[in-house]
Order: C-alpha cells, then structure tokens, then sequence
C-alpha cells in the first residue's frame, strides 16, 4: 500500500494585506496568496525549501518516479524543493545512488545533492551534468520557467522552448526505462514534442498535481519507460 502524501493541515482564517505605499497591487496580491497558501505554511513546517516540493511529492505518489539508489538530475532546481524530495526517496549516501540539481540562480544546499549554479543552456552545462552523474541518468526532471511577460502565448513559447532543451538533453543521458518530467504550459505547440516522446517512451501522460494552484496554466508533462534504441 502506497503511503499517502502529508498535505496542508486544516484551513485557517484568511490573512488579508493591506497596500503600502512601495508595494504594487500585484505585490500586495502575492503576499495576501503567500499567507494563504496552505502548502506554503505545510513546507515552513516541514523544512522544504519551497511549496513546490508538494508538486513533485504528489506526482511521485501516484507515478513512483523515484526509486532508491538512482541517479536523478534536476534541471532549475532552484530553491530546491524537488531536489530535496529526490534526495529523500533516492537516499544517495546509503545506497550509491546521485543528485545532481542546476540552476543559475542560488539554491541553499540540499543535503546528499551536487549543485551547480549555472544557466542549462550554457554550452558546458551538459558535460558537467553528466560527469557528476556519472554518465547515465535514470531521471531527468525539468520545473525550468522563464520570466512570465503577461502574454499567454509569448510565455507558452519560452517555456516550450526549455522543454525542448531539457528534452534533447534526457535523450542523450537517460538509461533504458528511465523518466522524463517537465514543466509545461497549456497553448498547443507542444504536439510534436509529445509525438516525439510517445515515439521514445513508453507511457506519456499530462499531470496537473493538486499542489499546482489552480489559476496557473502550468501542468507537467511525464514520460516513462525510455526506449533508449529509438532515440539512438
């Protein structure tokens, strides 16, 4: 039996943030959602670096993408909520197995996880992943997003664009029946990247865990069972 995933506790009584001066009304909107964010005040209490970590937790609970002693690479890692779920199940010290997490931004250090502060698409990126792994990797998870502009389809085409990268990246490094887990956004370009992954992976489904907040149009897309001799 599967064991279920710790969400939010209860629900408390909503926390209202009033305008100052310096705050925009933007600002003072994603305060008022921070304090109201139940997974926010679960991953405090829990020491994840970021609600995010539930994403991944909920998709683990009903995909079991990790295993213990794999070799999982995170691609914008950063603040490093996945890569300390990853280190949780993977247990890298106790069973040989490899965290390795990027990022060009700062990330506190995860415990058992390899950390480099770098931009993925930089030309030297993949080498240093894949040295640190140590050549082949069993997961390669991607929550990698560009700065939103407001428009929906300039966004939907930057974020696909690094999907598309973290993607070509997998099917260079992954090992036979290993995962790939990226970060999405709903808008319709995406067909023959997903044409290319039922080509090279078995099962390929769309997830929008319950942790994802509902108004975003961010989903993730999962792909298991790599065919290694097809990407080849």
């Amino acid at each position: 039996m599967k064991k279920k995933t710790p969400g939010p506790r209860g629900v408390k009584k909503k926390t209202r943030v009033k305008t100052a001066k310096r705050r925009s009304s933007s600002s003072t909107r994603w305060l008022e959602r921070q304090l109201n964010d139940p997974y926010v005040a679960e991953a405090k209490r829990k020491g994840y670096h970021s609600r995010a970590a539930f994403k991944i937790l909920e998709m683990h609970e009903s995909l079991e993408i990790f295993k213990p002693g794999q070799r999982v690479i995170d691609l914008g890692a950063a603040p490093g909520g996945w890569t300390q779920v990853a280190c949780a199940v993977v247990r890298p010290l106790e069973t040989g197995g490899k965290v390795v997490a990027i990022d060009y931004l700062d990330m506190k250090p995860v415990a058992e996880a390899q950390f480099f502060k770098m931009d993925f698409t930089e030309e030297e990126a993949s080498r240093l992943l894949t040295d640190a792994v140590g050549g082949k990797a069993d997961v390669v998870m991607s929550d990698m997003a560009p700065p939103t502009t407001g428009h929906k389809q300039t966004d939907h085409l930057r974020i696909m664009a690094l999907a598309e990268d973290a993607y070509a990246f997998a099917r260079e490094i992954l090992n036979p029946e290993g995962v790939f887990l990226a970060k999405v956004f709903q808008g319709g370009s995406e067909k023959e990247l997903l044409a290319q992954m039922k080509q090279d992976f078995k099962k390929v489904k769309h997830v929008k865990p319950p942790a994802s907040r509902s108004d975003s149009a961010e989903m993730y897309v999962v792909a298991m069972g790599f065919r290694a001799a097809a990407s080849e």
